[in-house]
């Protein structure tokens, strides 16, 4: 039986054409301990970087076509999607499932707030600062939006 859901879509949208990019950022498994604390303190703006990096190779070497590039994710990959698309605009679209956009509140909402205490260095209260430079709602004062005629939004960065 085949069942649609998060962790197939990488392999449906590669069968049909997509050149799909997942990258083992910084924070996963499998390159030691050092690796998967690199993440401490920095919960999406580092391995949002090593994605960056990763989709810049595919560029650079003429793999990925940078005007039809598109970012997606689900649970930590929609914190990153979220992170991303504020960081950036050389993604067409973006697909977000489930991914906090700030981290007060996922911390008071979430199943496990631990993780959002270990991650950012402590509470809330204790890591104001830390936990606003982490969400992606916090980044959208780097973009200006644009209304066109066919009434979507487009995002455009401003160079500071």
């Amino acid at each position: 039986m085949f069942r649609a859901d998060w962790y197939t879509c990488a392999g449906m949208m590669a069968t049909e054409g997509w050149l799909v990019l997942q990258p083992n950022y910084r924070g996963s498994s499998g390159y030691g301990d050092d690796f998967l604390n690199g993440i401490l303190l920095e919960i999406v703006s580092r391995p949002g970087k090593d994605i960056l990096f990763g989709v810049d190779a595919l560029i650079r070497d003429g793999i990925a076509d940078p005007m039809r590039l598109a970012v997606g994710g689900y649970s930590y990959g929609g914190y990153i999607t979220n992170w991303l698309i504020t960081q950036t605009t050389r993604f067409n679209a973006a697909l977000s499932g489930a991914g906090a956009i700030e981290h007060v509140i996922d911390w008071g909402t979430n199943d496990i707030p631990v993780s959002n205490v270990y991650l950012l260095g402590g509470f809330p209260w204790q890591q104001p600062s830390r936990y606003q430079k982490e969400a992606a709602v916090y980044q959208l004062d780097k973009k200006i939006y644009e209304r066109n005629n066919d009434r979507v939004w487009h995002c455009f960065h401003l160079d500071t």
